[in-house]
């Protein structure tokens, strides 16, 4: 009993972090002018090619949440989506007040935590795997 209720936390918490990343994601990529924005964010930081870097950060957002949040390449997901929110952490709310970056920082605990245990028993990717 105990190990299916240890699956459904990790599967909540997957499916739930999965979908409020690629909510950022979207956000960025699809609503009027956000995609400029951030771009001029990324610029601000020093970034070179910031129109590259910000598309890599919102699709790793939108695409790496949706595999994330279906189990689908989870430890990979998750680890780009825990160096987009590094940078988020450290870089663009580094002098922030820990209110401003908290978001950011809980989010890269989650990621690291899934780069490092992957998807559990009911990820999409056990599909794929003989064992």
């Amino acid at each position: 009993m105990k190990e299916v209720l240890d699956q459904i936390g990790l599967l909540v918490l997957r499916v739930a972090s999965g979908l409020m990343m690629a909510t950022h994601g979207y956000g960025k990529i699809f609503e009027d002018g956000r995609m400029e924005k951030f771009t001029g964010g990324v610029a601000e930081m020093g970034f070179p090619a910031p129109g590259l870097f910000a598309w890599l950060a919102a699709l790793s957002e939108l695409i790496g949440g949706a595999c994330l949040a279906l189990g689908l390449g989870t430890r990979v997901s998750a680890a780009l989506i825990a160096g987009t929110m590094f940078v988020a952490a450290f870089i663009r709310h580094g002098a922030d007040p820990f209110a401003k970056k908290e978001l950011a920082l809980l989010y890269l605990a989650v990621m690291m935590f899934f780069a490092l245990y992957g998807g559990g028993k009911w990820a999409v990717e056990r599909i794929f795997k003989k064992t």
